[in-house]
């Protein structure tokens, strides 16, 4: 802070961090109810700020989301965060509205890879941290060791002294419990001493008195009834409802374009409130109506002096996908969307609020190339078009790769691996064998251990539910991008190859019966399926072609064993995620309303025997030279 610049102190804006499943958005409701934001009455559901479906239903934060509470005198601007690194846009986004972050660490699993990400975007852009150790009360906490582990993690990422000398508060969320020592939380009334360390740590807004209106435009949403709303953190200077404003646009130097201010809205709890005739000013968190192509990362300035905001930038996307239009045999009987126009209408719309995202045309017009963070950011794009109507086919995810010094580099993910100790050989071999290099090991006590890993990207498609038959479904696996290195060679994520439907029709028991001993089945029986539809996996290496539509032949012979009930192995019901980690590069997913069908890119048998011959032509070594 310079000497001319001030403290607003009846503000404080703060973002929570934390890796996936930890407790920030629980955290949040404890907060919201102790602050008096719902009435004594008043219904409110678990982890309320996660407002989506999908959010609810995943137990995830997809999109970062913020609120403000009130604390004596005090506005407390709190913006929760994913944890999942997938989504580390809205993470990016959300901490250039804040003056520093609460960290969250579960007292049992500690510090994980995504702890590490989160964390390292609040060091870079220098914001002061507050520990705090969630879920005390669980049988297995180790608040001690996890502190030392936690510091451990800032000295690794490169902190300096001052941030180091972090204050910490113990606490358990769900019960809306906080003290300065883990024995103390049980007896704790309240969440005082966190609002309190907050208050003393968290630096209030700082701003230059008199100084022109600039404000950064972190988020957007929308609003039925005044269209466009852009989300922005005030960084200098007023403004008020039906001002004229200069918007800056981000990357453009042009002159700023004057735009009105419709409507100012604060945030007060859940709800935005006009923000009445005093307007807003440096630090409050503000929604603006009034200017339809607004984007992320665009500066709204004075109108008479308007002075650009750095823009919002974030890390390169380390995955793609190939998403198009449903070319299947049984196009257009499940959706609603099914046009090439309607599809890259959607793909532009993501554009415009999800900053992590890229959409690059292909060779074929009704089919474009989709770039993000991870398989779990694209997954959840698919799931939400296909709610909305869309079908669409979705292709192998794929990594993207960089040439650094003349040399392809393909991107690398920091994996912990938490897993009974005696199952340790079983995933040294099965990571080992996707090129994999562990970095070391450490025993949690009680039979469990917890091993570090340095794996390429796109080892890791298919190897979560490989792991977990593997273990059991015993194992917990996290990962986070940690950079890049040299292309690894040919690594083999799938062994086995896919059954494939050889012929159109409805599949029958008795055809199912036979097959269902050459592999799993993915469908059941009385599902039309079509030549090139992915019926199963086979329990050998190669493709098969099957037909699963065989039914039994009548004769007028009764057999003795004819009435005895025969029990078909239920068909494994793939969940979308599953799906496209189950794909190799010739196959892809048919996305629609009513559920998820795997097929060939290339349906017909013929059309693919020829093309395998074409590649196998191209791979053989060029025929010697004549002798002369």
């Amino acid at each position: 802070m310079t000497s001319e610049q001030t403290r607003r102190a009846d503000i404080r804006n703060v973002a929570i961090i934390a890796h996936v499943d930890h407790g920030k958005t629980t955290l949040v409701d404890g907060m919201l109810r102790q602050s008096g934001v719902f009435r004594a009455n008043e219904e409110v559901a678990e982890r309320v700020m996660d407002s989506t479906d999908l959010e609810r239903e995943k137990g995830i934060t997809i999109l970062a989301k913020n609120t403000a509470v009130h604390y004596g005198n005090l506005t407390v601007n709190i913006v929760d965060t994913p944890g999942h690194a997938d989504f580390g846009g809205e993470v990016e986004r959300a901490l250039t509205m804040v003056d520093g972050v609460l960290l969250l660490v579960d007292a049992s699993e500690g510090p994980l890879p995504q702890t590490r990400f989160v964390l390292r975007k609040a060091l870079e852009a220098h914001l002061p941290v507050v520990l705090v150790v969630n879920k005390v009360d669980r049988p297995d906490a180790r608040p001690a060791e996890v502190l030392d582990d936690v510091y451990d993690l800032f000295i690794d990422l490169g902190a300096d002294d001052e941030h180091i000398a972090f204050p910490v508060v113990y606490c358990n969320a769900r019960s809306g419990q906080a003290a300065l020592t883990p024995e103390e939380v049980a007896d704790a009334p309240d969440l005082k001493i966190l609002f309190e360390l907050l208050v003393e740590y968290i630096p209030a807004p700082a701003y230059i008195e008199g100084h022109p209106f600039q404000a950064l435009v972190c988020n957007l949403d929308a609003s039925p009834y005044v269209g466009r709303l852009a989300i922005c953190r005030i960084h200098q200077g007023w403004v008020r409802k039906g001002e004229t404003v200069a918007w800056c646009r981000q990357g453009d130097d042009g002159a700023p374009q004057r735009v009105r201010v419709a409507e100012l809205y604060m945030t007060d709890g859940l709800h935005r409130v006009d923000a009445g005739p005093k307007g807003a000013g440096p630090g409050d968190i503000i929604a603006i109506a009034g200017i339809p192509e607004i984007m992320i990362g665009d500066t709204l300035a004075d109108a008479t002096d308007p002075r650009p905001l750095p823009g919002v930038t974030v890390d390169e996307p380390a995955i793609s996908m190939t998403i198009g239009i449903n070319t299947g045999p049984l196009a257009g009987k499940e959706g609603t969307k099914l046009t090439a126009r309607l599809l890259k209408g959607r793909l532009d719309s993501e554009l415009v609020g999800n900053v992590s995202i890229r959409v690059l045309p292909t060779a074929r017009p009704d089919t474009w190339e989709v770039q993000g963070r991870g398989e779990l950011a694209l997954a959840v794009l698919v799931e939400l078009m296909r709610r909305e109507g869309f079908e669409l086919t979705a292709g192998k995810p794929q990594v993207l790769t960089k040439i650094i010094d003349g040399k392809v580099h393909e991107p690398v993910e920091r994996v912990s691996l938490d897993i009974p100790e005696e199952l340790l050989g079983t995933v040294m071999q099965l990571l080992a064998g996707r090129k994999g290099r562990m970095q070391h090991v450490t025993s949690h006590g009680s039979g469990w251990a917890r091993t570090d890993w340095l794996v390429p990207s796109r080892a890791l498609i298919g190897l979560r539910s490989q792991l977990l038959t593997e273990t059991k479904g015993t194992a917990q696996l996290h990962h986070v991008l940690d950079g890049w290195e040299p292309w690894f060679g040919e690594i083999r994520t799938r062994q086995n190859g896919s059954l494939v439907a050889d012929r159109r029709g409805k599949t029958a028991q008795y055809a199912l019966m036979n097959l269902q001993e050459r592999g799993t089945m993915f469908v059941g029986p009385g599902v039309e399926v079509y030549e090139g539809m992915i019926v199963g996996e086979n329990a050998r290496r190669e493709d098969m072609d099957v037909n699963p539509t065989k039914e039994r032949k009548l004769t007028n012979m009764r057999s003795s064993t004819s009435e005895e009930l025969v029990r078909l192995t239920p068909a494994v019901d793939l969940s979308l995620e599953q799906a496209l980690e189950f794909l190799r590069e010739d196959e892809c997913a048919e996305v629609t309303p009513v559920g998820v069908r795997l097929r060939k890119v290339v349906l017909a048998a013929a059309d693919r025997g020829r093309q395998r011959g074409r590649s196998r032509d191209q791979e053989a070594p060029p025929p010697p030279p004549p002798d002369e």
